[in-house]
């Protein structure tokens, strides 16, 4: 593989989104280290909350198959995830949910299946979302997904950026770029 296809994106639909920030920061470690980025807003996707009873009478919705031929075409997936409640976002959690049903022929979970993924987070709160990443990374490697080991927790997101969405401490910036720069070293390295 000579460059990989990374795609990136926040739990957050909120325009303003710290984490949004942050997954812009991972995406430019991961094009320095020569992958190929692609970052979405989960707002261009809106689904329904998930329902068996509506998928089985009409199918995945047309954002959801748009997004998951999108990841089905990358290899690698960079996720900021916010912490609600101590947990995983809803919007999150429900793009997961629609995303790993089986549709047009495809197995279930075939866009997460063989997936690398870098995580990391950041919130208002002191602990920066951690108690969510442990949460986000259960569901992803119980479907399939190799997520890295390093991640990245910002805690107290309201002052950390910049005006023009820089962080304001630089360790820490350089730490969400090496989580982009560390997916694709192992992309790089298992393909």
């Amino acid at each position: 593989m000579s460059k990989p296809k990374i795609l990136a994106f926040a739990g957050s639909t909120r325009i303003d989104s710290f984490n949004k920030k942050l997954v812009k920061i991972a995406a430019l470690g991961a094009r320095e280290e020569g992958a190929d980025v692609t970052i979405i807003d989960l707002r261009d996707f809106q689904m329904p909350t998930y329902d068996e009873d509506l998928e089985r009478q009409e199918g995945l919705p047309t954002s959801a198959r748009k997004l998951k031929d999108l990841m089905l075409a990358h290899q690698g997936l960079l996720v900021s995830s916010p912490e609600y409640n101590s947990s995983i976002s809803g919007v999150l959690k429900n793009t997961i949910d629609w995303t790993s049903r089986q549709s047009d022929g495809k197995i279930p979970l075939d866009c997460f299946k063989d997936k690398v993924a870098g995580l990391m987070s950041a919130s208002p709160g002191v602990l920066g979302g951690l108690r969510g990443l442990v949460h986000v990374r259960a569901i992803l490697e119980n479907i399939g997904v190799l997520v890295i080991p390093n991640q990245v927790a910002i805690s107290k997101a309201h002052e950390a950026f910049n005006l023009d969405d820089t962080m304001k401490d630089t360790k820490q910036e350089q730490q969400i770029k090496n989580i982009g720069a560390n997916l694709t070293q192992m992309l790089l390295k298992l393909n």
